[in-house]
């Protein structure tokens, strides 16, 4: 299984999960067989709040789940339409959050943990 973790900056699997999927400046994808770590840039980081396209963000790369400190509706929506999963991280880095997904101990975010904007009184759920 290939998981996406949206990162600020590359420590491979000691890296951060960055608290938003849509203005996250990179992604490191794991490979759960092979343990393989590959880098996307994001290529959709500057887009207005609402509007964020995660397949330009992951410059089409197939995963198939995300594990993510926040995200927008949707981007959600989008990814599940994929049948790509989304996981609320627990832990700081990769390597926590792939020990607590493959635990089962991760948890999907649902529509009503998006975050819903960052200005006029907005909420987000990270």
């Amino acid at each position: 299984m290939k998981v996406c973790f949206p990162v600020e900056a590359d420590h491979g699997l000691e890296s951060k999960v960055y608290n938003h999927f849509g203005s996250a400046p990179m992604f490191v994808v794991v490979d759960t067989e092979s343990r393989e770590l590959s880098l996307i840039i994001n290529a959709d980081a500057v887009h207005s709040h609402g509007s964020c396209s995660p397949f330009k963000a992951l410059n089409g790369q197939a995963v198939d789940a995300v594990v993510v400190g926040g995200i927008g509706r949707g981007a959600l929506s989008k990814l599940n339409q994929a049948g790509i999963m989304v996981y609320k991280a627990n832990a700081g880095s990769i390597e926590e959050n792939l020990a607590l997904l493959t635990a089962r101990e991760l948890s999907e975010v649902s529509l009503l943990q998006t975050c819903g904007g960052h200005a006029q009184g907005g909420g987000c759920a990270h």
